[in-house]
């Protein structure tokens, strides 16, 4: 009896050990950064020129402003993985882009553009996209499609902490991702914007929401950064120049520093 008294004692003791590990372990994972890897995408590319001014073409300051970019957040943020859809002149599909940046896991996806008009020569200023919100229904059923796959992969529970893409619960999960998505992206988008004003002081368009196909299918917070006006004369000058895409990469690196600081807390 008194064994089995010592056996019951020792099992209490090791049940209430384990429970406190388990306990302690959410505490452990909030430490970790959540803002691990970030895709830049330098639009266009190759054959796609992108749009054009009067001697500047998109793709190329586009690319410029990526590479600026990265090597921003490598330099300040070291432990930050930056991967970029191209460092080259090369075309990329649209849907490939994306798919990237899902491949890889990234927590966000920044993809960098040049505006224009045949309207008017003095319209200018910067704008930052995320995806339209006519689109997430759309979004969410191509999630729940592409997601269908991981039924094939061996302890997909145990990879995907349990999601399960045939559960009655699992679009009720994708579209409160899809929100989470939406809600991330509008907060960096206004950043960049904010920091486009206070750090170079040039024009803002503001927050828009539009269809980008670039950003459909992103499975993270995302958006599209229209950098300026290439049919105006100084917009193209300025975007053109080294100085003018430095500082265009600086004030995206600053709002980027001040969403991961956000999303760290």
């Amino acid at each position: 009896m008194l064994k089995l008294l010592k056996l019951v004692i020792v099992a209490s003791f090791l049940l209430a050990s384990v429970a406190f590990v388990f306990q302690q372990e959410p505490v452990a994972a909030k430490s970790g950064s959540k803002v691990n890897t970030v895709v830049i995408d330098a639009g266009h590319g190759g054959k796609d020129p992108g749009t054009r001014g009067k001697y500047t073409k998109e793709k190329d300051v586009a690319l410029a402003v990526a590479l600026e970019l990265g090597k921003k957040i490598k330099e300040e943020t070291p432990d930050v993985k930056v991967l970029y859809t191209r460092s080259t002149d090369v075309f990329i599909e649209l849907g490939e882009r994306s798919a990237f940046a899902n491949r890889n896991n990234a927590d966000l996806f920044i993809s960098i553009h040049c505006n224009a008009t045949p309207r008017s020569r003095s319209v200018r200023g910067t704008e930052t996209f995320v995806m339209g919100l006519h689109k997430t229904e759309g979004n969410l059923e191509v999630a729940k499609r592409e997601n269908s796959v991981i039924l094939q992969e061996t302890n997909y529970k145990q990879k995907y902490k349990g999601f399960d893409p045939d559960s009655p619960l699992a679009h009720i999960m994708l579209a409160n991702y899809q929100s989470a998505f939406i809600s991330s992206s509008l907060k960096l988008a206004d950043l960049i914007e904010k920091k486009f004003q206070s750090i170079s002081e040039r024009d803002s368009r503001g927050v828009k929401q539009a269809g980008f196909l670039v950003l459909w299918r992103c499975a993270m917070p995302s958006v599209l950064i229209e950098t300026g006006f290439l049919s105006s004369p100084d917009e193209e000058e300025y975007l053109s120049s080294e100085a003018g895409q430095e500082e265009v990469a600086k004030c995206i690196h600053s709002a980027f520093m001040a969403y991961k600081k956000d999303m760290d807390r």
